[in-house]
């Protein structure tokens, strides 16, 4: 461990407070920049997370929504929502587990607007249900494709190197056409 941890020392503790026993990870990276890693015990704690953050005045850089179903324990965690927030130059990552007891995550745009966008694409493209979304209307895919269809064909790492082109749409409206 570090000597000493950067970060907000009050919205550590809260943060770990609503964090599972082993999912607390504070650290640094290579460089020297400060970021803190938070599991939460159940998605519900979501909001309290928020609110907390919101408190700080902690900025939301990212939501990252994504499949776990390639991992030995993705039968029974099947999708993972992390949300990336900024605070005086520290990074905190909170993650919520999506199970099957738990199939959602609440909507944090009471205390995040710019949380509207990401959650829509984790709605449309990965599946994950955001309850209480107050704009749950498609970004991108035509509506009659299923929610979640890009999880399930294309994995985000094969994505972000540059698949998404013509292979790709030719890949979904073929296996579209083969499940009619």
């Amino acid at each position: 461990m570090f000597d000493v941890i950067k970060g907000n020392t009050a919205l550590i503790n809260t943060l770990t407070s609503l964090s599972t026993k082993d999912g607390v990870t504070l650290g640094s990276d290579n460089y020297g920049n400060a970021q803190h890693w938070f599991e939460l015990s159940s998605p519900s704690h979501l909001t309290a997370a928020a609110a907390a953050l919101k408190d700080m005045s902690a900025r939301l850089s990212l939501i990252t929504g994504y499949s776990r179903s390639h991992l030995p324990d993705g039968d029974t965690i099947p999708f993972a929502a992390c949300y990336h927030f900024v605070l005086d130059g520290v990074i905190y990552n909170i993650t919520a587990l999506i199970t099957r007891e738990e199939p959602s995550v609440p909507s944090i745009t009471p205390w995040f607007a710019n949380a509207d966008w990401h959650e829509r694409e984790m709605i449309e493209l990965v599946g994950i249900n955001v309850t209480n979304q107050p704009n749950p209307n498609r970004l991108f895919l035509d509506a009659s494709l299923d929610q979640g269809v890009l999880s399930r064909i294309v994995p985000l790492s094969v994505m972000m190197n540059g698949a998404c082109s013509k292979d790709l749409w030719e890949h979904i409206l073929a296996t579209k056409e083969g499940s009619r």
